[in-house]
């Protein structure tokens, strides 16, 4: 597992998308993305805005695409939110593309000038993510790939939240004991997932969790 961040210069039509956007505010840095839906194409996450002179948080309702759901704290023009994004439907394909099992880590800030992007995964994902990346940029201006650290308490934010969840309802219903007390097909049926897909995500979260709990040894 790394820790890929990424700085670069938006191309034209990135700036162009995102200008209504930055006509309220000079940045945004997302804290701590708190649930993805690559599928209906919503996320949660905490964001810090630092608005424009003379825009008050209280008189928006929306930040392009982002709404804000409360404001969490206010100091000058920084605004730190709990705000739910909501992907437009022509944009949708284009959103799914990032669906590649990776954890979105910080920073991750997002100016007119320049964008910081920061993810956690394997080797694939990450040179994926890049390939992704490359069209939207006009230049790359750093790139830095460093081993994912994290301390023992906060070992499951190692997993993205669906393998967290097929695993904590696996451990909830008796997966893990000695014999089994349920099967791999009847937990499917209480995730409301198929039986190849909860199989997936228990082998990718046990990956994940042997990899950082042994890294050294």
């Amino acid at each position: 597992m790394r820790k890929l961040t990424l700085e670069f210069i938006p191309n034209e039509a990135m700036q162009e998308e995102m200008k209504p956007i930055f006509e309220i505010i000079n940045s945004y840095e997302i804290l701590e993305s708190l649930k993805i839906d690559w599928e209906d194409g919503i996320c949660v996450d905490l964001i810090e805005f630092n608005l424009k002179e003379g825009v008050s948080i209280h008189d928006l309702k929306f930040i392009g695409n982002m709404e804000i759901l409360s404001i969490l704290k206010s100091e000058d023009n920084k605004h730190t939110c709990l705000v739910k994004s909501h992907e437009p439907e022509e944009t949708m394909d284009e959103y799914k593309k990032f669906d590649l099992d990776l954890i979105y880590s910080t920073p991750f800030i997002i100016s007119t000038e320049k964008h910081t992007y920061s993810v956690i995964g394997d080797q694939k994902s990450l040179v994926r993510f890049i390939d992704l990346i490359k069209p939207r940029a006009s230049e790359i201006i750093n790139m830095s790939f460093k081993r994912a650290a994290y301390q023992k308490h906060d070992i499951l934010t190692v997993l993205t939240d669906k393998q967290k969840e097929v695993l904590i309802a696996a451990r909830k219903h008796g997966y893990y004991k000695y014999p089994r007390k349920i099967k791999s097909e009847d937990l499917a049926k209480k995730i409301g997932i198929s039986k190849g897909t909860t199989v997936e995500h228990l082998r990718k979260a046990e990956e994940r969790l042997i990899e950082n709990i042994l890294d050294g040894y």
